[in-house]
């Protein structure tokens, strides 16, 4: 007997198990000779290594619909448990990914769509607009998705330190502290995406990296997703 154990940390594990495990009672009933073991994020499955990567890709595709949509129908799930797969409309298609406690973060203007757009066919995009308007917030959302879904290995965030009246010199603090202000905004929107412990061991071992511009010179980078904001 084999073993797969699925990781469910960025969404709410309740939309895999259903309310009192029902849904994993609807596995359970589907494939009687494998055992289901729901514990808080993690759900473990045994059983034969015939049936189990048909499991791990229903399971991966219910995944998949929630983190889009944020939850799962019952018409969903049950179309995804018989068939292995879903249709998917074009509603939902403005959502990015789902942020820490299970908010949906998804495209909510038209230049923002445009911004959604535009990532998926072009390397390079520029994005001008006024102040407020979501640019650096919908480029995290993307910069988090392609990180997540393992299309790049890190996230490079950058800006420069532009000062305004005050002089970097005489803030107190190491560089870091001194840069920290300017580069708020960018630690704000991966708190919306990014669970606190987990983020803060991302930026532990530079998988996602945060520098003002002038430290970018001279850098060589290779699957990486980077933003240059304003």
């Amino acid at each position: 007997m084999t073993e797969i154990n699925l990781n469910l940390e960025e969404i709410n594990p309740l939309e895999v198990y259903g309310v009192n495990n029902s849904r994993i009672t609807q596995f359970k009933e589907s494939y009687p000779e494998t055992q289901f073991v729901a514990r808080g994020n993690e759900l473990k499955v045994k059983g034969s290594e015939d049936i189990l990567p048909e499991i791990k890709q229903k399971i991966g595709s219910i995944i998949a619909e929630i983190r889009r949509r944020g939850s799962i129908s019952e018409e969903k799930f049950n179309e995804i448990l018989e068939s292995g797969s879903v249709n998917h409309s074009e509603e939902g298609e403005d959502v990015i990914l789902t942020g820490t406690h299970g908010t949906i973060i998804r495209a909510k203007t038209a230049g923002q769509r445009e911004i959604l757009r535009s990532a998926a066919i072009n390397d390079i995009l520029f994005s001008v607009g006024p102040a407020g308007t979501g640019k650096t917030y919908t480029a995290v959302a993307l910069a988090v998705k392609a990180l997540r879904d393992k299309q790049v290995r890190k996230i490079v965030l950058t800006r420069p330190a532009v000062e305004a009246g005050e002089n970097l010199g005489f803030l107190p603090g190491d560089l870091k502290e001194k840069i920290d202000p300017y580069l708020r905004p960018l630690y704000d929107a991966l708190e919306d995406m990014i669970q606190f412990e987990k983020l803060k061991g991302m930026l532990e071992k530079n998988i996602i990296e945060i520098a003002p511009l002038a430290y970018m010179r001279g850098r060589t980078l290779s699957n990486a997703f980077i933003i240059l904001d304003e």
